[in-house]
């Protein structure tokens, strides 16, 4: 039967739009590709801030991109602040934090738990290159900055003036955005810092700051950042929890293995220079690490002993109530990411 002008008009218009909707889906929604995933597949955004603290956050991202398991979108932070605002309205139910941020929030009330760490070590002591400081007690006088009164970073210096017998209103302490430090300490306004990655890197790559302690050097396995979740996601969706820690760890094990590729794969996410990152994996190799990232109990119990003793927390938290390590896999393999130069987004 011939169709009418009317007819036809239809039959095309429906037909492109089909097409324009096929071009505008993403790859794994497209047929006849091996990047399709299942139409009906688990989603969940989780937060994180562009620091080789919280890289296997978006290692993950791009890791399951195409898989078939549950999709993990990244979402980028460039404070704290904004996350503790977004995870309390609701807007977010996983994500990346300083430990001792984490620990607050439960003792506020707000009901989080602590199911895997992002990394070890991985932070900087930074002092001007100028300055002849070869301990703590050099910096008396000096202006020394910290990212934050809750990062596990003013913890680890209060230890470290316990140890030297240095008085702590010896030095002038200033909290400061990290992406400003390098500029800082460039220009003379600070004459130290201390900071997670990349951003002690930066100094030493542009000469401006000198490494006087790396977060390994003073406390061995040292803990910054955890992942959280909320537990109405745990009660709601607990096989896409499960499915996040599983990534996380696969990930951090890719990441081991494959330092390079992952600074190729983080940079765009992080919008910062490849090169940098890479440094940050490379120089030297253990400089920040992706294994053992199970939260012990007894670590985690001192990261909130001293908490308490610094006054960020205002009673003695038990960390039992917080970690939950049930969804950690057993045995953990390296991510299915294909290292052939294919990481570029």
């Amino acid at each position: 039967m011939t169709k009418s002008p009317l007819m036809r008009w239809i039959v095309g218009a429906v037909a492109a739009v089909a097409v324009l909707g096929l071009l505008r889906a993403k790859p794994w929604q497209r047929g006849g590709s091996t990047a399709q995933a299942p139409a009906q597949r688990e989603t969940l955004a989780v937060g994180y801030l562009p620091v080789t603290c919280h890289l296997t956050c978006p290692v993950t991202d791009f890791a399951t991109r195409t898989s078939a398991s549950t999709r993990f979108e990244s979402q980028r932070f460039t404070d704290f602040p904004t996350v503790v605002e977004t995870l309390k309205s609701g807007r977010l139910d996983a994500t990346f934090m300083i430990a001792p941020l984490a620990m607050k929030l439960r003792e506020q009330g707000v009901k989080v738990k602590i199911t895997y760490l992002g990394h070890r070590d991985g932070s900087t002591v930074m002092v001007r290159p100028d300055l002849p400081a070869r301990t703590l007690k050099d910096l008396e006088g000096r202006r020394f900055a910290l990212p934050s009164k809750y990062s596990n970073q003013n913890l680890v210096i209060r230890k470290l003036m316990k140890d030297q017998g240095v008085d702590a209103t010896k030095i002038d302490f200033v909290e400061m955005p990290p992406p400003d430090m390098p500029g800082a300490l460039a220009t003379k306004a600070i004459d130290a810092y201390f900071i997670g990655e990349p951003h002690a890197a930066r100094a030493e790559l542009d000469g401006t700051g000198r490494v006087l302690y790396h977060a390994k050097d003073i406390w061995p396995r040292f803990i910054s950042c955890v992942l959280v979740v909320t537990e109405k996601l745990i009660d709601t969706r607990p096989e896409v929890v499960r499915d996040l820690v599983r990534g996380i760890a696969e990930s951090g094990e890719w990441a081991e293995r494959h330092r390079v590729a992952a600074a190729g794969v983080v940079a765009p996410y992080f919008r910062q220079d490849e090169k940098l990152v890479r440094y940050v994996l490379t120089q030297p190799p253990d400089r920040v690490s992706y294994r053992m990232l199970t939260p012990d109990d007894k670590e985690m119990q001192q990261i909130a002993d001293m908490g308490l003793e610094a006054g960020i927390l205002e009673r003695r938290l038990d960390v039992r109530e917080l970690v939950d390590r049930r969804f950690i896999p057993a045995e953990i393999h390296e991510a299915a990411i294909p290292v052939d130069g294919s990481q570029a987004r």
